[in-house]
């Protein structure tokens, strides 16, 4: 049985739901978060400025971006969210952890 791999219109096309890479959500539905359940925030000194680290958030990329974006709202500042951890810029732990425990996360301070 073959299976189209490529298509001249759209490009590479995923093997398994037969759709454009662009549009195939495969690797989100498979990549299912895992850990203990409980959030921990830090905070980390890099190249001389500070920043909080929200780890362990059991939610999917969609979802931890959008909490990301709430979270850089709520404590206005900058930050980014990569390798499923949100990074915001400046010390903010006591306002994330308050957000976080808001919205039901069972939360604790890590790190120095």
């Amino acid at each position: 049985m073959s299976r189209l791999v490529y298509d001249s219109d759209h490009g590479r096309m995923c093997p398994r739901c037969r759709k454009a890479s662009a549009q195939c959500r495969c690797g989100e539905e498979l990549s299912a978060p895992s850990g203990d359940g409980i959030v921990r925030v830090r905070r980390e000194v890099r190249n001389g400025k500070t920043l909080t680290v929200v780890l362990g958030v059991l939610l999917r990329k969609p979802e931890l971006e959008a909490l990301g974006k709430q979270l850089k709202a709520k404590c206005g500042t900058g930050g980014t969210v990569k390798d499923g951890a949100i990074e915001l810029q400046g010390d903010h732990r006591e306002l994330v952890v308050g957000c976080l425990e808001a919205k039901g996360h069972t939360v604790k301070l890590a790190g120095g």
